[in-house]
């Protein structure tokens, strides 16, 4: 499939993980990608796998910080400029950090809004005006099964992946009748860099997380399942959906 010959696409974590998966899912189906990530060495190893799949050229990789304002005002219109205008942005860079949630400092609470719902706001607000002008423009924003179920010692985790759903659901109509269509994907039960080391407490009670195993399969998927989603959903194939989530989780919150 090509569905995304001739467009052009952002994709922040495009160092690691779900956002390094989603960058090369959109360069075999044709797109022009530039992705962008905090940590220059995961983007050299992207860089690298593009190279061993000949699809180098369509891949421009930079260093972008999206909880930095200066950096996002930069970045995003650095990318616009290298792609000629905007089709899909894609927001996947994000931390995931766990707490007693009263031993939760203000620092950790605001490093992760910074990060996650705020970093999320500010590339969207960048990129809209291209995004708008291409008539047909997407968004993917990343939310989490956090957001909807309970996952304990991740309360400032799940705030911000609350938050991103309202945001998207917000600028999904605010922005309908321009063209615009922002959706979420709500991965779960995902084996990508974040959720190896979660960071629990020493003192975790696992009892509480009993519910974090997938119904479907043996074990928690890779990231090109979540990258296969998102390709659906910033094509013409996910042209009727907008303002809502898709859960990627293997049955793990049935």
């Amino acid at each position: 499939m090509q569905r995304f010959s001739g467009r052009r696409i952002l994709v922040t974590g495009g160092g690691s993980g779900i956002g390094r998966a989603t960058v090369h899912r959109l360069l075999a189906e044709g797109g022009q990608v530039v992705a962008v990530d905090v940590n220059e060495a995961g983007l050299r190893e992207t860089a690298e796998r593009a190279a061993a799949e000949g699809t180098a050229e369509r891949l421009t990789t930079a260093v972008l910080d999206i909880s930095d304002e200066s950096s996002v005002q930069a970045g995003v219109a650095a990318a616009i400029e290298r792609l000629g205008g905007l089709d899909v942005l894609v927001n996947a860079a994000g931390i995931l950090r766990s707490s007693h949630t009263h031993l939760t400092s203000l620092e950790f609470w605001n490093t992760l809004l910074k990060v996650n719902l705020t970093g999320t706001f500010l590339m969207t607000r960048e990129a809209l005006p291209a995004l708008l002008a291409s008539g047909s423009g997407v968004v993917v924003n990343f939310s989490s099964t956090s957001a909807s179920f309970a996952h304990p010692y991740m309360a400032a985790y799940a705030a911000t992946k609350g938050g991103i759903q309202s945001f998207t659901h917000a600028i999904a109509q605010e922005y309908s009748k321009q063209g615009l269509r922002a959706v979420c994907v709500a991965p779960g039960s995902i084996d990508s860099g974040m959720t190896n080391n979660p960071g629990l407490p020493a003192d975790a009670d696992f009892s509480l997380l009993a519910k974090l195993s997938p119904a479907l399969g043996s074990g928690f998927a890779g990231p090109e399942t979540v990258a296969g989603v998102i390709a659906m959903l910033a094509s013409e194939d996910g042209a009727f959906v907008t303002g809502t989530e898709i859960r990627i989780d293997g049955g793990t919150h049935m």
